[in-house]
């Protein structure tokens, strides 16, 4: 279904859901890229308070502006040093963006404290916020980027209420900044929710993208990419856990003979019969992933022992239960050859192990097909 065609529920309730581990993945990347611009941005924000000075700013916002650039650069690079493992610190995001928006929002009280239309008036800071918003499209997540623009607005809204509540009217007036009002306030707002639902949609199609990137179009399994994107965190987490890992490589047999009966239509209604009957066989934390014509990759988590039990039981089943092209055509029989790598007794990267399946999958192969091979011949 197009996106056109998605109503707006549907499209905010994707953007809250929980970002597969493939835009994790990517926004882990951008987590560390927002941080190095963060870095930069701040060094060269320590020009600001003298360029106010420059140009004729009070001595006191000065100082407030030169305090505030250097604690924001003692804490940008804090945010770089952790974003350089963002993988493991997945609060990150959302700890960073946050004092993004808290930073800017206690300048403003600073600056309010000494001339509260300062605090509601000065666009500078105010564009900070703005900012915060954007870089979280580099995150790919869109529970991240409504997070923000909502603590964005909260914040902002909190100051503007403070300045017009505690401040009288007399003072509300400002030789620098003109005369606050409330119009002009609401129109900031107004402001900050359309550039949080632009950063949303952006997210939104970013997301898309990347499902689609990483996503086989026959069974909608996850591909090629998502593996080798997938396979280093996939390792960690085994590792780490002290758990069990079998990876194995499967080859639908005689797949070419099951086109040239059924036509493409029927060998794309067995690949994804294959690939439905596998996928039930799959336990919690266990992955199967289409990475070719008639290949597959089972990520299980259990010893190769185990995996390939499981697997020939597979083979045997899917054998026996015959598969109907289409009207009219006879059953075909479906099978396949399989090569498994244990980890980390057959290789401790993703090139070994898949190196090591394949080996035994052609072994499997000039065995006579149909077979489960776990080890060497």
């Amino acid at each position: 279904m197009g996106d056109a065609v998605k109503g707006p529920s549907r499209i905010i309730g994707e953007l809250l859901a929980r970002p597969d581990q493939l835009t994790l993945e990517m926004g882990a990347g951008g987590e560390l890229l927002v941080a190095r611009v963060r870095a930069i941005g701040c060094a060269i924000a320590l020009l600001l308070p003298l360029l106010a000075l420059l140009t004729g700013s009070s001595v006191t916002e000065v100082m407030i502006g030169l305090v505030a650039a250097v604690v924001v650069n003692v804490v940008a690079q804090v945010w770089l040093y952790l974003a350089r493992n963002a993988r493991r610190h997945r609060w990150l995001p959302h700890a960073t963006s946050t004092w993004d928006v808290t930073a800017t929002s206690l300048v403003l009280v600073a600056l309010a404290f000494h001339d509260p239309v300062a605090g509601i008036g000065s666009l500078v800071v105010w564009c900070f916020y703005v900012i915060a918003i954007v870089f979280t499209a580099l995150r790919h997540n869109g529970r991240l980027t409504l997070y923000i623009g909502a603590l964005a607005i909260l914040q902002y809204a909190l100051v503007v209420w403070a300045v017009f509540a505690l401040t009288p009217d007399a003072m509300l007036v400002s030789i620098d900044y003109g005369t606050a009002s409330m119009g002009g306030q609401v129109q900031r707002l107004v402001l900050l929710l359309i550039v949080t639902l632009v950063t949303a949609m952006i997210v939104y199609r970013m997301q898309r993208l990347v499902e689609m990137s990483g996503r086989d179009g026959l069974t909608g399994l996850p591909n090629r990419a998502w593996l080798l994107q997938s396979m280093p965190r996939i390792l960690e987490a085994t590792r780490t856990g002290g758990t069990s890992l079998t990876l194995a490589l499967l080859d639908l047999d005689g797949f070419r003979r099951i086109n040239d009966e059924a036509g493409h239509q029927g060998g794309d209604r067995a690949i994804r019969q294959v690939a439905a009957q596998i996928e039930q066989m799959l336990e919690e934390n266990e992955h199967l992933a289409r990475i070719g014509g008639q290949e597959f990759v089972l990520l299980l988590a259990s010893p190769i022992g185990s995996a390939w039990e499981r697997l020939d039981r597979m083979r045997r089943e899917l054998a026996e239960r015959p598969f109907l092209p289409g009207r009219g055509a006879d059953p075909q029989r479906l099978t396949f050859s399989a090569g498994l790598a244990g980890w980390p007794q057959d290789g401790a990267s993703t090139s070994e192990l898949l190196r090591a399946a394949d080996q035994r999958l052609q072994q499997a192969k000039q065995a006579g097909r149909n077979r489960v091979v776990a080890r060497d011949g």
